[in-house]
């Protein structure tokens, strides 16, 4: 009976720590700790934010490119390799995912290809 009990006070212990793991698929995390100094003493002031992956965004014409929320966000030089008309003037085409997006020069989508990597 006794070699039963720590058997399973052993296996207890052992499986503990497997349960209390955080799963795979959990958000990342970013903290940031700033210390200030005051006459009076020390304040430490801590900001938590969360780190969320790149969704896949679908773009709009008209809408305001902001390349931050792009996917795999790259300047196209050779558009006539995709098979994209040439951009016009101060505007340029960019990537975005497997799309084609055309931004004009004060940053709005002009024109989207969807599926243009593919």
């Amino acid at each position: 009976m006794k070699k039963f009990i720590l058997s399973a006070l052993a296996a207890t212990l052992v499986a503990s720590p497997l349960l209390a793991a955080a799963p795979a698929e959990a958000q990342q995390r970013r903290e940031v700790t700033t210390v200030r100094q005051n006459n009076n003493g020390r304040t430490v002031v801590t900001k938590k934010t969360v780190v969320r992956p790149n969704q896949y965004r679908n773009w709009r014409a008209g809408q305001r490119f902001d390349r931050r929320q792009a996917q795999n966000y790259r300047v196209i030089t050779t558009y006539r390799n995709y098979r994209l008309a040439a951009p016009p003037r101060g505007s340029q085409w960019v990537r975005s995912g497997n799309d084609a997006v055309l931004i004009n020069g004060r940053g709005n989508v002009v024109q989207v290809r969807g599926g243009a990597f593919r």
